[in-house]
């Protein structure tokens, strides 16, 4: 008898749809009421969709955001932000919760954007949103301007930086990565990791310096 030859297997292009739809059609669902007793995170890694859609609630807008930090291009952010959403799925079982959960899936999505920098080669100085507030108690309406106003000033600055230069400093500074993570994350050196984060530190307080003091000589005109 001839013998059948095994069905063939959906290509790489072909299981990253389906894991996308996947994302994509549990994001939408209601959240459920999940159990006191269960860790959604140990049950995604039992590979329960609906927890891992839990997650994906909880995560993917943080996700987003560092994307955003990171790239400064909405629309690769989100393709960032899917990509991976789609790797932290496939690789669940292997999480073994030596780092938090958020930690790991940070680490996850700095890999995704430098991979897919290097594919796209597209870096550019598009908006940069969502820089986090100036927190200090719960601020009235004229120092929530003032926080405001001083966000929006720092995103300017931090939009001036070089891609290198800004993506080590949002690292460092806003996610508090130490430099061997920063390092081992961007492939670089430690050294470089320090150097980088000396001259970003040095160009904002310059950038900064610069715009405050035209303010200031605008206000006493």
């Amino acid at each position: 008898m001839p013998t059948s030859s095994p069905p063939p297997q959906p290509s790489e292009q072909a299981r990253n749809r389906m894991d996308a739809k996947r994302v994509r059609t549990h994001t939408t669902q209601e959240p459920w009421a999940e159990p006191s007793s269960s860790d959604p995170v140990d049950r995604a890694r039992l590979g329960d969709q609906e927890a891992f859609a839990r997650l994906v609630e909880m995560h993917q807008h943080e996700v987003f955001t560092l994307a955003l930090r990171l790239v400064a291009d909405r629309e690769l952010a989100a393709d960032i932000t899917q990509n991976a959403l789609i790797r932290a799925w496939r690789a669940m079982p292997s999480f073994r919760g030596e780092a938090r959960f958020t930690t790991w899936l940070h680490r996850i999505t700095v890999n995704t954007a430098y991979s897919t920098r290097r594919r796209w080669q597209r870096w550019d100085t598009s908006t940069l949103d969502d820089m986090p507030e100036i927190a200090d108690g719960a601020p009235g309406p004229e120092r929530h301007g003032v926080s405001a106003h001083l966000n929006g000033v720092l995103h300017d600055a931090l939009m001036q930086l070089s891609p290198s230069l800004r993506s080590v400093v949002v690292l460092k500074d806003v996610y508090q990565w130490s430099h061997p993570e920063i390092a081992a994350h961007l492939g670089i050196t430690v050294t470089a990791a320090k150097v980088r984060t000396h001259r970003a530190r040095k160009q904002l307080r310059q950038i900064l310096e610069t715009h405050l003091g035209d303010e200031a000589g605008g206000d006493r005109s």
